[in-house]
C-alpha cells in the first residue's frame, strides 16, 4: 500500500465524498462519527482540526515508483508492464494484457488493487456469458414476493416500482462503475478471449465512456472511472474495435534471473538453490514442443510441492515425484520423460 501524505480533506464513506476541515452540518457530523481513520475534533465537536491520510492513485508519479510499490505487494514487474499499468491508472484507460497462461496477468491486477487499497472486482469470462451475469439482473423472487404481498393486502403495485433500484442485483461491471471511494475500483475482466464476440461488442460502451444502459433505469455513468484491466490468453483474436479502446501490453515469460526472483518472492520458505533449480528446469522444459508450456505459476507450484515432499534439491527422482505440479497433460509428461528427467533437473 502507498504511504499517502496527509491531505486537507477527509474521505467519508458514509457520505461518499470528501469533507474539508471546516464546520460540518450536524446531520453530516453524526453520519461520520466512527469513520475509519478520523483523528481529532475541536471543542465544539463540529470543527475538524486534524484529518486522516488518504491514498490516491495520482500519488504514483512514475513507472519506476510503481515497480517499487508492486514489489511491496509481492509482484515483480518489469519496466514495460509497469509503464502500461501506470498509464492505465493515470490516464485512465483500459489495459489489455495478453500472454501465455501463468505469466502473471491476473496477479498484476490483484497487486495493483492491493497497493491502491481499493476493491478488486473480477469478472471471469466464459463462453456464453451475457449481460445478466456481467452487468445486472433483476431479483425476480423478490419481485414476485412483493406482488404476492400487495395482492394479499388488496393493493395494486406499479410496474415501475418493480423495476427500481430496490430489486436490482449488481454484477461486476455495474459494481465497478458505481464504486465510491478515494480510489477507483480495479475491474479485472479476466480471460476475455473465452467470451463470445457479442459480449465484446457489449463491452464497447463501458470501456469507451464508463457508462452502461439499463432500459428500465436509463444510462448509468461512473462517478469515477474504474481502472479496467482485461486479460487474454489469445485462444482467439479479439475484435479490433475492442483493442482500439485499450492500451496494450504483452507479458512474455521472464528471463531466468527474473523468474528465479519471482519464485523466491512467492515461495519465501524455499531455499535459494531450489528456487534457482526449479526456474532453470522450467526454462529447459519450455524449449520442448509442449502442448501446454509451464509458466511462472507452475514454477511456484513446483517449488511448493517439492518443499511439501521434502525435496530440497531437484534431481531426477525429485522431478519424477513432483512432475504433476508443473506438467498438466499426459503427452507433455511423456515427452519430458523421453527427453530425460535428469536433463530437466540439470544433472
Amino acid at each position: 500500500m502507498l504511504n499517502p501524505q496527509v491531505t486537507s480533506k477527509l474521505w467519508t464513506p458514509q457520505l461518499g465524498r470528501y469533507l474539508d476541515g471546516g464546520p460540518l452540518p450536524v446531520g453530516e457530523f453524526l453520519m461520520i462519527i466512527g469513520c475509519q481513520g478520523y483523528r481529532k475534533w475541536g471543542a465544539d465537536a463540529q470543527k475538524l482540526v486534524s484529518v486522516c491520510p488518504v491514498s490516491f492513485a495520482s500519488e504514483i508519479e512514475s513507472p519506476q515508483q510503481l515497480i517499487q510499490e508492486l514489489a511491496k505487494a509481492d509482484y515483480l514487474a518489469e519496466l514495460g508492464l509497469a509503464t502500461a499499468l501506470f498509464c492505465a491508472v493515470r490516464l485512465p484507460q483500459p489495459l489489455l494484457l495478453e500472454g501465455e497462461a501463468g505469466v502473471g496477468k491476473t496477479q498484476a491486477a490483484k497487486a495493483l488493487a492491493q497497493l491502491l487499497d481499493t476493491p478488486l472486482i473480477r469478472l471471469q469470462c466464459f463462453e456464453g456469458i451475457d449481460a445478466s451475469e456481467a452487468l445486472y439482473e433483476w431479483n425476480y423472487p423478490r419481485q414476485l414476493l412483493s406482488i404476492r404481498m400487495a395482492e394479499s393486502q388488496g393493493k395494486s403495485i406499479e410496474e415501475s416500482s418493480l423495476f427500481s433500484r430496490e430489486f436490482l442485483i449488481e454484477r461486476p461491471l455495474l459494481q465497478a462503475l458505481e464504486h465510491v471511494g478515494p480510489n477507483p475500483a480495479v475491474l479485472l475482466i479476466d480471460e476475455v478471449d473465452r467470451a463470445d464476440e457479442e459480449f465484446e461488442a457489449f463491452l464497447f460502451e463501458m470501456l469507451a465512456e464508463s457508462t452502461v444502459s439499463v432500459p428500465e433505469l436509463g444510462t448509468l455513468t461512473a462517478q469515477q472511472k474504474p481502472i479496467v484491466i482485461l486479460t487474454s490468453n489469445r485462444t482467439r483474436d479479439l475484435h479490433d474495435a475492442l483493442k482500439r479502446r485499450c492500451l496494450y501490453h504483452w507479458i512474455d515469460y521472464p528471463s531466468l534471473e527474473h523468474a528465479t526472483q519471482i519464485v523466491k518472492l512467492r515461495a519465501p520458505k524455499a531455499s535459494k538453490d531450489l528456487a534457482e533449480q526449479v526456474a532453470a528446469a522450467v526454462s529447459r522444459i519450455r524449449t520442448l514442443d509442449m502442448q501446454k508450456p509451464p509458466g511462472v505459476a507452475e514454477a511456484i507450484d513446483w517449488v511448493n510441492a517439492a518443499m511439501l515432499l521434502g525435496v530440497s534439491t531437484l534431481d531426477a527422482r525429485g522431478t519424477e515425484q513432483t512432475l504433476g505440479s508443473v506438467l498438466k497433460y499426459r503427452d507433455d509428461q511423456e515427452l519430458a520423460r523421453e527427453q530425460g528427467l535428469a536433463w530437466i533437473a540439470g544433472e
